[in-house]
């Protein structure tokens, strides 16, 4: 059964009166992109390096909020072959952050009838906790295989032994609860991992690769059959950085590499055609890349129903 074929009716309450998954076929291919909800941040932290005046113009161009917004969060579900993999876990519910618009994972999953006892396999970008933190909710252990396989870059695990923030520029609290969910998701989860240096191919089609950045171990997914193909781009791209990809966001470890990093990503894109999902693009984040100039453009895709 594919993907899109998985949802049915529920007892949909009034926060589910926006769409929260969105069915895409790459080839042979299946993939969900899911929702995470939102998490309202500074909108400073779109681009500590840059001028305010800049900022604020881009902001008002874009018809956003001058000091905060809401970022979204997406995750990705795929199947290929015997394999169901889920690709970043979303936030969870962390109630010393008051983030109540986040965490929607579990339940969505849920509304999309997909039993998470079916995944096969994990793949994190990174180690921050809103691509983890989906997986220390209460009970979702319990839920899952006990043979499931957790893939993340070799480089990421080394760097959160002792992870360094001296070059990032986060809210009050974020810095020390990134730590502690990284802490406790390897307590819990490190009997599944399953980690690679530079590049691994996780099912047909599916491959993980390190980019570095965001952090030393951030990785992309890109997902290529019969022609067709997808990257998830994680971290490595967000709203403003098509026109200003070298505006250093405030989760970035490495900004600098960061920024060298998205301008990689962007031109391979745009010269491939492939799609494109990214966490914090609006859901469902599915579009294209082309160049404009010295900077890109976001095309996004139209609706398939």
């Amino acid at each position: 059964m594919g993907l899109h074929n998985t949802s049915h009716p529920g007892k949909a309450g009034l926060e589910e009166l926006v769409p929260s998954r969105y069915a895409v076929r790459i080839g042979e291919i299946d993939v969900l992109v899911v929702s995470d909800g939102v998490l309202p941040l500074p909108t400073e932290m779109l681009g500590h390096n840059a001028d305010p005046a800049a900022r604020a113009a881009w902001l008002g161009d874009m018809f956003l909020p001058a000091d905060a917004f809401d970022w979204s969060l997406n995750v990705v579900l795929v199947r290929s072959g015997d394999r169901t993999i889920l690709i970043d876990a979303g936030l969870g519910l962390d109630p010393n952050l008051n983030l109540p618009r986040a965490g929607q994972l579990v339940k969505r999953l849920d509304s999309a009838g997909i039993d998470l006892a079916s995944v096969t396999d994990v793949v994190l970008t990174h180690l921050h906790m809103d691509h983890i933190g989906g997986l220390l909710v209460d009970g979702v252990k319990d839920r899952l295989r006990p043979d499931l396989q957790i893939h993340v870059s070799a480089a990421e695990v080394k760097f959160w032994e002792s992870p360094d923030f001296t070059h990032v520029h986060m809210p009050q609290g974020f810095p020390d609860a990134l730590k502690a969910t990284a802490k406790r998701f390897m307590e819990e989860y490190r009997s599944h991992l399953r980690q690679f240096d530079e590049q691994y191919e996780v099912a047909p089609g599916v491959v993980v690769r390190r980019t570095g950045g965001h952090t030393p171990g951030h990785s992309v997914v890109r997902l290529a059959s019969g022609g067709d193909r997808l990257t998830f781009a994680g971290d490595a791209v967000f709203a403003v950085g098509f026109d200003h990809p070298d505006w250093y966001n405030g989760f970035e470890h490495d900004p600098e590499e960061a920024a060298r990093v998205r301008v990689r990503l962007l031109t391979e894109l745009a010269a491939t055609g492939e799609q494109l999902v990214a966490t914090h693009l609006p859901f469902p984040s599915v579009g294209r890349v082309a160049v404009d100039g010295d900077v890109f453009r976001w095309v996004p895709a139209f609706w398939d129903y």
